[in-house]
């Protein structure tokens, strides 16, 4: 029985050797082709369809000059309010500040004093002109743009003035301080429409009484670039 199970044994273990010692086979070099598996296709780019809005900037001359033509209304102190005329003149020394001549002209009504008195005029009535000049300089505040519609933008600014100059007024000069805040629009590369407010600061003693006196003015004019 035992000389029985050593022979299976023995056979079994020949046979096992026998098969180790086999030549493996390469699919590669026998010629049998190795299946690939698929590959998934990349998923496409989404390419967005934006629609362009076609802008056009203002252009805006390359001269530096600009002259300006309006009016309004001026306040003279212990006076009535009055229309007023005036010109100014600009000198663009950079995109931020500016040089600024201006002159203007009023009529100044009747005082209050002679209003309520009923004495007689305190002055001529050529010595009524109120006739100002100053020079200064400008500083663009808040440069940008203005819409108008859904399809024109126009070159804007909110600026501040401040000068020094001479008041012609009740016969006399007097020296002269101008405070001022404005707003520009430019409609074209060659025009633009200012909105001024001054203060136009000076002491004089018609009253009886030297004072300082703030006589405030309202214009609206246009300017040409040159």
């Amino acid at each position: 029985m035992e000389t029985g199970i050593r022979v299976l044994l023995l056979s079994v273990a020949a046979l096992t050797s026998a098969c180790s010692t086999l030549p493996s086979q390469d699919p590669a070099k026998d010629g049998t082709a190795t299946a690939v598996p698929a590959q998934e296709p990349a998923p496409a780019v989404i390419q967005p369809q934006v629609e362009r809005r076609e802008v056009r900037q203002a252009r805006i001359d390359a001269e530096n000059w600009e002259i300006g033509l309006g009016g309004g209304a001026i306040s003279v102190e212990d006076f009535e309010v009055s229309p007023s005329f005036g010109l100014s003149i600009a000198y663009h020394i950079s995109e931020d500040f500016f040089a600024q001549a201006i002159a203007g002209r009023t009529n100044a009504g009747v005082s209050s004093y002679e209003r309520l008195s009923g004495s007689a005029p305190l002055m001529a009535d050529n010595e009524r002109n109120f006739t100002y000049y100053s020079l200064g300089l400008g500083w663009n505040v808040l440069p940008g743009e203005v819409f108008f519609g859904g399809k024109r933008a126009y070159n804007s600014a909110i600026y501040l003035t401040a000068g020094a100059g001479s008041t012609r007024f009740a016969g006399d000069d007097h020296f002269t301080v101008s405070l001022g805040a404005g707003a520009s629009v430019a409609l074209r590369d060659w025009l633009a429409v200012h909105l001024d407010v001054r203060d136009h600061i000076l002491e004089t003693d018609i009253l009886g009484t030297r004072k300082s006196t703030h006589n405030f003015e309202t214009a609206l004019s246009v300017s040409f670039f040159f």
